[in-house]
């Protein structure tokens, strides 16, 4: 059996440092140089392997099926527990467990070989020192850890580590790796990608570049630029998103023309529910116009307060034509996708705010992210507006990479029985 690996992973994957630390770009293989960074200790008797993602489904979207699959490929698999996510490993006992952070507490223990913290800049920094740090230091284990994803502002945590490993520490290690370097997308199709984006984001989501996120969450919102004297048509079609908070219920009324997005209307309702915002929509804007609404995923998850309905059917049998995800996108892509639809790289606007929308105006301009963190505040409240803004953009202009290189230059490794142990050569296979 052979491993294959691109140079920057073989990078990573060959250090022999007990703490590393990777930051890179988006689609740069880390669920791949995971799962065998996984593997090659798991080829050791007897290991404790945990792979800790901010959440529990996060951690089971992002790893648990290619785990299985190149572990089944191999016949290494002695036992699967699908309620834990753990699997044992055929001949060595050694066991590989996904775990989410959303509640640290809870992963607390001991005698931990080999820790990964994925997407780490969005995990809780206590989860590390209070609990995981401790779980690997017993003389048992004295354990190794990987930290890998894609960076956030100057302020978090994560740039405190890569620091750490860009020094003489003798224990720490840390790479950088933007996505071209990674093998994995064209540079036709990252080109594509910036033309998309704002600055920023593209910076931070392909270069791996730490971006200060002090201040406003909307930062491409501009008074002077974004906002314009624009009324409802009531002869053109309506495009709704819409966020099912209670306090308040909030949705932003939009005309959508070629790649324009004018907010024109919105409706804030407190203490309200589906049912009655499905009639506030029929009353303003009457049953003749097409109209689309774009809600928070959750829609389809099933409610006790609405007789075991869920929001979704709700919508479905007002008559409306509902778009939703199956899936939440993460907020920070939300966020940034809105951002760069309301200026992108090239300077263009997207998004267009009637001067009459004095929720969605105040939204935009007010929330900021918590101290510290690439976490919107929501303390205020102008999020669900941003939200129901957020589902609709997410819908209509999604971030994507679609074109993966289809055969990405690679570094052999074989592997002989199951340790990892030598590369085919010192250049690409």
């Amino acid at each position: 059996m052979k491993i294959n690996l691109t140079k920057p992973q073989y990078q990573v994957c060959s250090s022999n440092k007990r703490f590393r630390v990777l930051i890179s770009g988006r689609r740069f293989g880390k669920t791949y140089l995971t799962i065998v960074e996984m593997m090659k200790q798991a080829s050791q008797p007897n290991q404790t392997i945990w792979y800790v993602a901010p959440t529990l489904k996060m951690a089971k979207e992002i790893c648990w099926s290619d785990l299985k699959q190149l572990l089944s490929q191999y016949n290494w698999i002695e036992d699967i527990n699908e309620t834990t996510l753990t699997i044992t490993i055929r001949k060595t006992n050694s066991t590989i467990s996904l775990k989410g952070a959303e509640n640290f507490d809870n992963l607390r223990g001991s005698g931990i070989n080999f820790l990964i913290l994925d997407e780490f800049a969005d995990i809780d920094k206590r989860t590390w020192t209070e609990v995981l740090r401790a779980s690997i230091s017993d003389k048992y284990s004295n354990g190794r850890v990987l930290f890998c994803g894609t960076p956030r502002g100057f302020g978090n945590w994560s740039y405190e580590l890569y620091l750490k490993g860009q020094n003489d520490d003798p224990e720490w290690q840390s790479y950088q790796f933007t996505t071209l370097e990674g093998g994995m997308v064209s540079k036709q199709e990252l080109d594509q990608a910036r033309s998309d984006l704002d600055i920023r984001t593209f910076r931070q989501e392909f270069e791996a570049s730490f971006e200060n996120y002090a201040g406003q969450v909307y930062y491409n919102f501009h008074p002077s630029e974004s906002v314009v004297k624009k009324q409802l048509d009531f002869a053109r079609p309506l495009h709704i998103g819409l966020d099912f908070n209670v306090d308040p219920m909030s949705a932003c009324v939009a005309h959508i023309e070629k790649d324009k997005i004018y907010f024109v209307d919105e409706i804030v309702i407190y203490g309200s529910n589906t049912d009655e915002m499905c009639e506030e929509i029929k009353d303003r804007y009457g049953t003749k116009v097409p109209i689309i609404i774009y809600p928070d995923p959750a829609c389809r998850q099933r409610k006790t307060s609405a007789g075991g309905k869920t929001d979704l059917s709700i919508l479905q049998n007002a008559g409306f034509n509902v778009k939703a995800k199956f899936k939440h996108t993460a907020i920070r892509d939300r966020v940034n996708n809105v951002n760069s639809r309301l200026k992108d790289s090239n300077g263009q606007r997207h998004i267009f705010i009637s001067n009459s929308c004095k929720t969605i105006l105040k939204g935009l301009q007010r929330q900021v992210y918590k101290e510290n963190t690439n976490i919107p505040e929501k303390e205020e409240g102008f999020d669900h507006m941003n939200d129901a803004i957020g589902y609709l953009v997410d819908y209509v202009k999604p971030l994507t990479i679609r074109t993966p290189i289809s055969n990405p230059q690679r570094w052999n490794v074989k592997e002989g029985n199951y340790g990892i142990h030598q590369r085919s050569g010192n250049r690409y296979s």
